[in-house]
Formats: structure tokens, C-alpha cells, sequence
């Protein structure tokens, strides 16, 4: 039997297909962005072909296929999503515009206020009112709903969402809109805040509802794109969907809650750090993932990755629950540019695909880090992509001489120089700045690194970082897709519940937290998942008093009494308060805002096999002339031709075909059973080394 990962990204789709008893085997499609449904069944096709087997007879003998894609991100970050008619309380439809009454970053006084998503003709109030306390101080008035719904049909609207101030408390109004919407409008993709986040703070639940219509059309047709193409195979048509949650849903599911896919591609690739951190017992992982255009960095610890419960996405608030994923403008298409004042900078903006960096000789004059690394003589221009595309470094020379080297007055080599190291410092700074604002030190952790760009500056920014080692698995182009088979079924569930510890109902508390886990279990039940095979993490946001923003902190055990309860509930908070921003307040009353339940189903998962002999051999294939702060002849090496124990001495390059690694001058290298990199490198950190982690089951830790 079969196991299929897929992964659908903006230039390649990726597949990762495990067979009983057999080493992953990895598969790479072009993308077809008007339709990715399309790729993806010529990538099937290929992976077909690749087994020897027809479509068919491949499919028939495939039990699990995880999918992830990037159409719900770009959708908004395209801003391609529908047309989204907004239903609010009467006087309220400007809080999408007000957002939360301050920028983001507050500190700019250049920065744009962003579109909203709904502009304001197409945002309209009907009236209705629910108090603070859910007692209804004014009937829905369904007259006026019809007259709205009647100016929105003329508009041509292509969603709509409905939020209205307080349906967290008492959604009688939302639930009675939702029913005349879809009595009258069958076909309308239709959102309800209290069906999509039904919690408290109402501009996280109106950006959240209406990031829900907003890419839910687009990402729903794809799925039902894909659902007919897989019609003719019933035993994979009912494909699971990666979410941002790093868990997996049902294609019903992630079409009726399309915002909890925002994050779907990357998700998987934490997945993936997270499984094999588990497997190499690395406790602590930063996960570091370097492609064209960004870097994505998250952290992982015990073998859990970070969670948060609100993100920013293109500039809008998602208040669900995704895998903490911070994103840097830093990849290997980052323009470098001189500014005015004659500093150097990289990023954020990129070169893209087209015309791409100058060294792809499409037309692009911008200097990259791309083409930094091939001055520096770390890529081979020859053997680009395994030899499927040529690098021109006449036209990388050109660009970085006109536009960086001129204007500072040195050598272009000593230009390009900059350039690489001003990248990994700047994505250095970006983990640095992360880890110590989630409160631990990124000293403590190990680096995984993935994706096309990342084994160029990985030990570059492990050496900034003091971090001592550095993890290249194999095939790091297609993790993502590894990781989708590394996941379960997952479901998050929150309620709103403010009240004070020192009051708190905890028999209240437990029902609700009974319920949350009940609703889970039901939709475990709709695939066939049994209750033995299910587990529930609780945890509560929580805040001092004269705080506005909380901080989550699990729940372990519900079932203590209510004395040493309370007790180790408060301590906790003031524990991961104290790790966070290094205080505490002892004294201050400590407040519940919301509850929280995950609700997991254990699905099949698949491991990195760790069978290969060890041989040691590292045989060079030759020499090159590359710069590391001076010109030298450095070995490089055939990732592909290396054995199980080899170790290799820096500076050293070690090539594949879609991954380069530069080691550094005193870091070490060598391969493992599963094929991965390990690089040690020579800036060990100051601090004293911790006593390595075993793995094994692990609390959540939920950031």
C-alpha cells in the first residue's frame, strides 16, 4: 500500500510517496497555476510512471493522501479573493476599517493604511443588538436584513459574511441571518462568526470571518477541482487537507473553513522538523526554511511546534489556531541595493521567477543573493537544478559591479561577499528577535534547514547565532510534503469565558471544556477514527487584570480537585508569563478569557528510514575556486555519492541536484543513516550545553 504527500507550491508541486516496507521516494512537477488541480494529476501521473504501475492501479493501492497548497495564501496575499458582502450590527460596519485603532507598527509614521478587504458600500448594518452580558437588547429585524441582502445581490456580491457584536455570548441573530442568507441564496459562499471563531474581541472575529469568504470561494473551487479529478479513483478521492494547525481535515471541512488553511504549505514543512527532531532526539529545533523569495522560521520543542492563537497575514489579523511560522523577505532572489546614504541592504524585495535574478539571463539587471553565491564560486553555473538550467556569471558579475561594488567603491567579490553575509545576518537577527520574544534562547536549539536556498547561509547564521549544529535531511526541497504524512487529524475549538481565578466557576470550567472535546470527537466519528485512537489538549488564554493581550498556558490535568487545580493553574501562568517577558505580577488578579480544546486522531505516520549501511566514504570530484573571505581551492562533493558516516572537513561545497551546502573553514560535516547532513560548527556557544532530550510523548506547548 501507498501513502501519498503533495505539496502544491507557486513554481513546483512536490511528492512524497512511502510504499510499505520501502524508502520515501521524491517526485517534483511543474506548477499550473491557473488550475494547480491540473499539476497535481500530472505529478500523479509522473509518480506513476516512476513505479512502473498505471494511474489507476497506483491510486487503487493507495490508503492515505495528504495534501497541502499555497491557494488560500496567495489568494489573500494577491488580494485575488471574492467579492465579499459584510452584514454587521447597525453602526459597526467601519471596524474592519478602524481595525484595533493602531497600526501594527506603530513606530512608522510612513506606513499605508491597508484596503480593507470589503470596501465600504458592500459593509452594511442591520438592526440588532446583543448586550455585553448576551441578553438581547434588540430583536434582529429581519426586514431590514432582507433590504441589506437586497443591496448586495444588485452589487453582485460573491460571498458574504455575517458578524454582529456579541454572537460569541448568544448567536440566536447570527443563526437566524445565516438562515434566510442560505434560504435565499443557496449557492453564496456564506460565513458565520460564531460558526468560524466564536470568541471574544470583535475585530479578531470580523477580520477572521471575513478572511473566511474572502479566500473560501477560490480555495473551495480548487478543492472541488481536485475532488472531480480524483472522482474516478474512490479510494484516495477523499483527500485530507493540510492546515495551518499543523494538522489535516476533510475536503468538506476545509471548504466550509477555508481560513484555517492559510498557512497550509508551510505547516508541513514544521511537520517535518518536528518528526524527524522527534527521531534524532534533537529537543530544540529552529526550523529554517529558505526558498527564492522568503524564509520561513518556526520553533519546535519536545517535538511540538510552536502554536499561536493570532497571527497577521498580508496585513490582516487570523484568529485561529496556526503553527507560529514568523516569515523574513530574505531568499535567494532578495534584491541587494546601495541606498542614498551608501548602505548596503537585501531584501525584502525579490526578483522573483521572471525575469529572475541577472544570472538566469531572462532580462533581470538587479543583483541577487543568488548571484552572490555564484560569484563567490559556491554554485556551479553549469550544473544549476542538476544540470536543467545554466547560470550566466558574466551577467551576475555585471549586476553586482554596476549596482553594489561601483557605488561602495570595492571589488565586486568583496560586494558579493557583503551581500551573502548581510542575508544570513539579517535572517540571523529575524530568529534571534523570535526566539527571545516567545522567550527562549536560540542558543538552546539545533538548526534544520530545508528548502532550495538554505544549505548556502545555514552555517553562516548557526555561526551568528552560536547555535552548534545544523541538520540538512535529505531531500530538503520536498520536505513540506514529507511532513504531510507526519500529521494527524486535527480540530481546534475555543470559547469565550471571562472571569477572574479568584471567583471562577471550575465546574463551569469543565463542562465547557467537556463540550469543546465532545464536538471533536463527533467529527473524528464522520472518519471512521476510534475513540482509543483520540487525544484531547486543553488550555485557557489568560491575562493579568490591567492587560489587554493573554497568554496561553495548557491545561494538564482536569481532573485534580479544585484546590490543587487552581493552584497549579495560576502557578503555570505566572511561570510562562515570567518566561515571556521576564516578570511576573505576584499580586495582580489573574483572568480566564477564553477556553480552548484540540482534538486529534492518530493517523498512520511515516519515518525517514534509517537502513543505509555505514561505509564512510567522501570521495571530491573535483576542485573549485571559491571565496571564504580569501580565495581557495575547495573539494566538492556529491551529496549523492556520500555514504553513511562520511565526515568532511570545512570549507568544503557539497552539491545535489536541487540543494548546494556551503561548509564553512572549521565546521564539520558528516552523513547519517538516513542520509542527512549534520554539520558541528566551529562558534560552539558560551553557555553550558544542556543534557540531550529523549523522545517520547510529549505535552503540548502551545504558544
Amino acid at each position: 500500500m501507498f501513502k501519498i504527500g503533495i505539496d502544491v507550491g507557486g513554481t513546483f508541486t512536490d511528492f512524497v510517496v512511502v510504499e510499505d516496507g520501502q524508502s520515501p521516494r521524491y517526485f517534483k512537477t511543474p506548477s499550473t497555476p491557473q488550475d494547480p488541480s491540473e499539476g497535481v494529476m500530472v505529478g500523479l501521473e509522473d509518480v506513476a510512471a516512476g513505479f512502473e504501475l498505471p494511474l489507476r492501479e497506483l491510486l487503487d493501492s493507495t490508503e492515505l493522501v495528504i495534501h497541502g497548497t499555497t491557494v488560500a495564501t496567495n489568494t489573500l496575499v494577491e488580494r485575488k479573493g471574492a467579492r465579499v458582502g459584510l452584514i454587521t450590527t447597525e453602526g459597526f460596519r467601519d471596524l474592519l476599517e478602524m481595525r484595533e485603532g493602531l497600526k501594527e507598527d506603530r513606530c512608522n509614521l510612513r506606513m499605508t493604511p491597508l484596503a480593507p478587504l470589503v470596501p465600504r458600500y458592500l459593509r452594511l448594518g442591520v438592526t440588532e443588538r446583543v448586550k455585553s452580558d448576551g441578553s438581547v437588547h434588540t430583536p434582529l429585524d429581519l426586514g431590514d436584513l432582507d433590504r441589506v441582502l437586497d443591496a448586495l445581490e444588485e452589487e453582485d456580491v460573491e460571498a458574504l459574511a455575517v458578524c454582529f457584536l456579541f454572537s460569541y455570548l448568544n448567536p440566536a441573530h447570527e443563526q437566524m441571518a445565516g438562515e434566510r442568507v442560505r434560504a435565499r441564496f443557496p449557492g453564496i459562499y456564506t460565513s458565520l462568526s460564531q460558526e468560524i471563531i466564536p470568541q471574544i474581541k470583535e475585530f479578531d472575529r470580523l477580520s477572521t470571518t471575513v478572511i473566511n469568504s474572502y479566500v473560501g470561494p477560490v480555495f473551495s473551487q480548487y478543492l472541488s477541482r481536485l475532488r472531480q479529478r480524483l472522482d474516478p479513483y474512490r479510494r484516495v478521492r477523499d483527500v485530507l487537507i493540510m492546515q495551518s494547525n499543523g494538522g489535516v481535515a476533510p475536503i468538506e471541512e476545509s471548504m466550509r473553513q477555508s481560513v484555517r488553511a492559510i498557512l497550509s504549505g508551510p505547516a508541513g514543512g514544521v511537520n517535518a522538523v518536528a518528526a524527524l527532531g522527534q527521531q534524532l532526539g534533537q529537543a530544540k529545533t529552529i526550523a529554517f526554511d529558505m526558498g527564492g523569495t522568503s524564509t520561513d522560521i518556526s520553533l519546535v520543542e519536545q517535538g511540538v511546534p510552536h502554536v499561536t492563537n493570532e497571527k497577521f497575514e498580508a496585513g490582516w489579523k487570523i484568529a485561529v489556531p496556526m503553527i507560529d511560522i514568523h516569515t523574513l523577505g530574505a531568499g535567494g532572489g532578495s534584491i541587494a541595493r546601495v541606498d542614498e546614504g551608501g548602505i548596503l541592504h537585501v531584501g525584502p524585495d525579490s526578483a522573483g521567477a521572471d525575469p529572475g535574478p541577472a544570472c538566469y539571463g531572462k532580462g533581470g539587471n538587479d543583483p541577487t543573493v543568488t548571484d552572490a553565491n555564484l560569484v563567490l564560486g559556491y554554485l556551479d553555473p553549469q550544473n544549476f537544478l542538476g544540470g536543467r538550467a545554466e547560470l550566466n556569471a558574466d551577467f551576475a558579475e555585471k549586476a553586482m559591479e554596476e549596482r553594489i561594488a561601483g557605488p561602495l567603491g570595492i571589488s565586486t567579490v568583496e560586494a558579493a561577499y557583503g551581500v551573502s553575509r548581510l542575508v544570513s545576518t539579517a535572517i540571523a537577527e529575524g530568529i534571534r528577535l523570535m526566539s527571545v520574544q516567545r522567550g527562549v534562547d536560540p542558543r538552546e536549539f539545533s538548526i534544520m534547514a530545508f528548502g532550495g536556498a538554505s544549505g548556502l547561509q545555514a552555517g553562516q547564521i548557526a555561526r551568528q547565532l552560536q547555535v552548534e549544529k545544523v541538520y540538512i535531511p535529505a531531500a530538503p526541497p520536498v520536505l513540506a510534503a514529507f511532513g504531510m504524512l507526519s500529521t494527524d487529524l486535527k480540530y481546534d475549538f475555543s470559547r469565550s469565558y471571562p472571569a477572574s481565578l479568584s471567583t471562577i466557576d471550575l465546574g463551569q470550567v469543565r463542562t465547557i471544556i467537556a463540550g469543546l472535546e465532545a464536538q471533536g470527537r463527533d467529527k473524528l466519528k464522520e472518519q471512521a477514527v476510534f475513540v482509543e485512537e483520540v487525544e484531547v489538549l486543553a488550555a485557557a488564554d489568560m491575562r493579568y487584570l490591567d492587560q489587554v493581550y493573554e497568554v496561553t498556558v495548557p491545561l494538564l490535568d482536569l481532573e485534580q480537585s479544585d484546590g490543587a487545580f487552581l493552584a497549579e493553574w495560576e502557578s503555570n501562568f505566572h511561570r510562562r508569563y515570567q518566561e515571556l517577558f521576564s516578570y511576573r505580577q505576584q499580586d495582580q488578579e489573574v483572568r480566564l478569557v477564553t477556553l480552548r480544546a484540540t482534538v486529534s486522531g492518530r493517523l498512520p505516520r511515516t519515518a525517514m528510514p534509517e537502513s543505509l549501511p555505514l561505509q564512510g566514504v567522501a570521495e571530491a570530484k573535483r576542485m573549485r575556486r571559491c571565496y571564504f573571505a580569501t580565495w581557495l581551492d575547495v573539494p566538492v562533493y556529491d551529496i549523492d555519492s556520500l555514504s553513511p558516516g562520511a565526515e568532511i572537513k570545512g570549507p568544503a561545497i557539497l552539491e545535489a541536484d536541487f540543494t548546494t551546502v556551503v561548509v564553512e573553514a572549521g565546521d564539520r560535516v558528516s552523513m547519517d543513516r538516513m542520509g542527512g547532513l549534520e554539520i558541528l560548527t566551529g562558534a560552539l556557544p558560551t553557555r553550558k550545553r544542556l543534557r540531550p532530550w529523549k523522545p517520547g510523548r510529549a505535552n503540548a506547548l502551545t504558544r
